[in-house]
This record gives C-alpha cells, sequence and structure tokens, in this order.
C-alpha cells in the first residue's frame, strides 16, 4: 500500500503494549524492555524501544495516513510536535491494574491516560485556549490496543496469579471488558471521538504458547484461544454500546484474529503466520488491513480509511 499523500487526520494518539511500545520502557526499571540488539535491526535508527525487527503497527498506520515521521513516545514528545499525537503504548501494560506486576515497572491503561491528560495541558498552553483543544482533539484519531497482557501477564501465569482460580473465562473477560469501559469513555472525555480498539490476537499461535500445543493436529494452543476468545466476543458489543451512548464517537473495532487467520497475507511474503511475533512484515499487513479492510470480518463497523472521515 502507498502512503497518502497529505495527512488525513491532524494527529494520531496511540495507547496499548508491547505492539505498539516504541521507547517508552527503556528507563523503567522492567523485564518488557528491548532497547538493544537485535530489537531494531532492520530499523534505521537500530534499536529504539519497539518490540520488533524494524517498525509496529503505529508506524506503518502512520506513513498510511499521511503522517511524514512517526508518533513520538511520550517520554521524548515535546515542543509543537505533540499537536501531531503522542505514543503512550508501554510493554507490559493492561487494563487491570495487577496485570503485567511480575514484569516489573509498566504503564498500565489507567496511566497512559494520565499521561494523556498531560498532554492535553501542554497542548492548552500551546493553543491558547480550551475551545480550540477540543476542536483539535475531535479530528485526530486514537488507536488503542489492549487486553493481551490481560492473558498472557496474568490469567494464564497460574498459580503465580490466581485469577483463573476464582473466575471462569468469561467472568473474567466481563471484568476486564467492564473496567475497559470506563476507561474508553475517559478517553471519549479527553476530546477523543475517533477511536479504533483492536482485539485481541489468538494468543494460542504466539510462539510462547506453541509447546504446549497438545498432539490434536492444530498449530495452534486451541485451549488457549478459547479462554481468550470471550474477551472478542463482549467487544464488539462494547463498540456499539459506546458509539449509541456518547454522542458524536465514532469507535471501531479492528479484529486482530482475522488480520493474523484469514485473507491473503501470503501474498506479502508471510509464509508461516505463527513461526515468529512481531516482525516488521507482520505489522506492516496488520497496519495495512487494519487502515483498509480485505475482509468484512477484519474491522467493525468500519476500517480506518472510512473511520477518519466520519
Amino acid at each position: 500500500m502507498k502512503p497518502i499523500v497529505g495527512k488525513q487526520v491532524p494527529c494520531m494518539f496511540i495507547m496499548g503494549d508491547s505492539l505498539f511500545d516504541n521507547g517508552n520502557n527503556n528507563d523503567l526499571f522492567t523485564l518488557a524492555k528491548c532497547n538493544y540488539l537485535p530489537y531494531g535491526i532492520d530499523y534505521p535508527q537500530g534499536p529504539t524501544g519497539r518490540f520488533c525487527n524494524g517498525k509496529n503497527i503505529p508506524d506503518f498506520l502512520a506513513e498510511f495516513l499521511g503522517f511524514e515521521k512517526t508518533i513520538p513516545p511520550f517520554v521524548t514528545a515535546n515542543g509543537d510536535e505533540i499537536l501531531k499525537g503522542v505514543n503512550y503504548a508501554s510493554g507490559g501494560g493492561g487494563i487491570l491494574g495487577e496485570t503485567g506486576l511480575l514484569q516489573g515497572d509498566r504503564w498500565s491503561m489507567k496511566r497512559q491516560l494520565f499521561n494523556h491528560g498531560v498532554t492535553i495541558s501542554k497542548i492548552n498552553r500551546l493553543l491558547g485556549n480550551a475551545i480550540k483543544v477540543r476542536k483539535h482533539l475531535k479530528k485526530c484519531l486514537y488507536v488503542v490496543n489492549m487486553g493481551s497482557n490481560e492473558y498472557v501477564n496474568n490469567y494464564l501465569l497460574s498459580p503465580l496469579y490466581l485469577t483463573s482460580l476464582f473466575q471462569t473465562p468469561q467472568q473474567f473477560a466481563t471484568t476486564v471488558i467492564n473496567h475497559y469501559s470506563q476507561q474508553l469513555k475517559r478517553l471519549y472525555k479527553y476530546g477523543a471521538r475517533k477511536i479504533v480498539v483492536y482485539g485481541l490476537a489468538p494468543l494460542g499461535c504466539i510462539p510462547q504458547n506453541l509447546f504446549k500445543t497438545s498432539g490434536n493436529g492444530s498449530v495452534c494452543n486451541d485451549s488457549i484461544n478459547e479462554i481468550v476468545q470471550p474477551f472478542d466476543d463482549r467487544l464488539k458489543p462494547l463498540i456499539d454500546s459506546l458509539n449509541a451512548d456518547l454522542h458524536g464517537s465514532h469507535f471501531t473495532m479492528i479484529n486482530f484474529t482475522s488480520l493474523i487467520t484469514q485473507g491473503h497475507n501470503s501474498a506479502l511474503g508471510i509464509k508461516f503466520a505463527n513461526a515468529s511475533c512481531c516482525a516488521e512484515i507482520g505489522n506492516r499487513a496488520a497496519a495495512a488491513r487494519s487502515y483498509r479492510a480485505e475482509l468484512p470480518t477484519d474491522a467493525y463497523p468500519f476500517d480506518i480509511r472510512s473511520l477518519v472521515h466520519q
């Protein structure tokens, strides 16, 4: 996909976990850190804190949307550049406060929202008044990718976490989605109107879980995917509810499972979708189909290309 000439939105704000982190964890006391080789081996500036060999999904989204530069991480963003957006994503971060605790320091969704409030205060000083700030923020695109660590670094870590002993997968998904709902409403109160929310990837297909697969002929660990699925089952109705209840809001859901397991990734040179995690080529494919859906299952109710024109 060729980048658009001229920006389609004036700014993009990003929240998420390691898939979207581009350097916020570098100075944190955490195991979730990757500002060293071989991470960044294919990135022009080398290791930057991105959890991949090159560009991540937000980098490609910025390119497809017509931004000349990538969106800077919160830890380095300053001056007028914050008017074009900020990336708050943090490896290990989650929706629940306790998620990722064993990794060390990380920014939860609550902390990322707090950091966004700090950015808004700075934007207010730059633009001079609240009316201009609101007009600016409502034009921006907000991209959120949270929830994977609720499973990878919480529910699936028994006995280090006791969550799975007290809640069924359905009950846990309801708990997480209820928290997520309040956080997304807070983002709306901060002025966000065009909001992309990613569903979960099939976590039973990521490398660290493949070895757990029983000999049932399946490539992926189906039992883990079944545990995770209730989250996405509840996320889609949440999108409908937010759009109905919050005046002027345009929420959309990107179906990560569809991006990874369906469609024509082989045309992009991806021969084995589960052979490695978070490589640049996979990030580009996921971003391209987030921006312009290839299948009806990729995005709901519309893809990012349509969302920015709402």
